[in-house]
């Protein structure tokens, strides 16, 4: 657009010369004119130059939750999570908006990466050190939660079953409350146990891991 803004210039430097031939009355329209045009392009270049808030804002979250501001000189985090946090907006969500039966990226925009600083349990399935993208198939009653070594990648287009690292389901639970933002946070339990939660509109995934 900065050329945009340079013609501008270019054409009022030359009604400024042409000035004295023209009609005082035309010659203040053609400037006002122009002078609203540069504006216009100016704003345009101002605005392209930084974006404004996403409509569903990345988040983190760590665990220990709120590491980063609390931790000791030292001490190691066990895990990490990116995501994108579409709204509800007063619209179904699951079943609609995010189809049953389909791989979803687990948020919106870029898909969710997962930061395994350690070792993590499963169950009984081991997930090594390591960053993943967190895929899920959300269902009725369960989903499918995917950690997969395919990473940086926007939504689930291009989702490679044959690179998952762990793949197992989990039963889901209804809340009374509605989360209008998509939300994950990590729990703390006992004996090295916590649980990631998953959730959105009034439906809940807490998965069990130890480390």
């Amino acid at each position: 657009m900065k050329h945009i803004a340079e013609n501008d210039l270019n054409l009022m430097s030359k009604l400024l010369i042409l000035s004295p031939h023209l009609k005082v009355k035309n010659l203040k329209n053609i400037l006002v004119l122009t002078v609203i045009a540069l504006t216009i392009s100016l704003q345009h270049i101002k605005a392209q130059e930084f974006k404004g808030i996403d409509k569903s804002p990345m988040d983190m979250a760590y665990f220990p939750d709120n590491f980063a501001h609390d931790h000791s000189p030292g001490e190691k985090a066990v895990a990490r999570i990116t995501y994108g946090r579409p709204q509800k907006n007063n619209r179904p969500v699951f079943g609609k908006i995010v189809p049953y039966g389909k791989v979803w990226r687990t948020g919106a925009n870029e898909a969710t990466e997962f930061i395994a600083y350690q070792p993590l349990t499963f169950g009984s399935k081991i997930l090594p050190a390591g960053t993943y993208t967190l895929y899920t198939i959300p269902g009725k009653d369960e989903w499918t939660i995917i950690f997969n070594t395919d990473i940086d990648i926007w939504g689930a287009y291009r989702y490679d079953s044959e690179k998952d690292a762990l793949r197992f389901t989990q039963k889901t639970t209804t809340t009374s409350e509605v989360i209008e933002a998509f939300a994950i946070r990590f729990e703390d339990t006992i004996d090295n146990k916590a649980l990631l939660k998953l959730a959105w509109d009034q439906i809940k995934v807490e998965i069990p891991f130890s480390y």
